[in-house]
């Protein structure tokens, strides 16, 4: 089946990721792993996430491609800052520029490595 007709993995990709950058910021500054505070700073984000793949859907993009990510990634970034502004939280400039180089790597890097894989397939002898 295509990356167009099932991309519940990406998705799912995704979310692991976005999930991930929370749960290493939070580590990091030791703000605990409870669910509630982890839900609290990850559902801008999953919103964000949520929104930028609605427009690839919409665009007809294919999601594990590096142009859908091209739009995901800001997309998380952007709603999800605007949101925890809206929402109380704090979103201090190295904030910002941690979270858009980290979920750019996350984000890109995977779609990235299956872009590769992809040519490295087709490349190959007998194919």
């Amino acid at each position: 089946m295509s990356a167009r007709r099932s991309p519940w993995w990406a998705f799912v990709a995704d979310l692991v990721l976005v999930t991930a950058f929370v749960l290493i910021g939070r580590r990091s500054h030791d703000e605990g792993s409870a669910l509630a505070g982890v839900l609290t700073t990850l559902w801008p984000f999953a919103a964000g996430l949520a929104v930028g793949w609605a427009l690839v859907l919409v665009r007809g993009r294919a999601l594990p491609a590096v142009s859908s990510g091209l739009v995901v990634w800001p997309t998380t970034v952007v709603v999800g800052m605007v949101l925890r502004v809206v929402s109380g939280q704090g979103t201090a400039v190295s904030f910002v520029v941690v979270t858009v180089v980290v979920l750019g790597a996350f984000l890109l890097g995977w779609r990235a490595l299956v872009a590769l894989g992809r040519r490295r397939r087709a490349r190959r002898p007998g194919r």
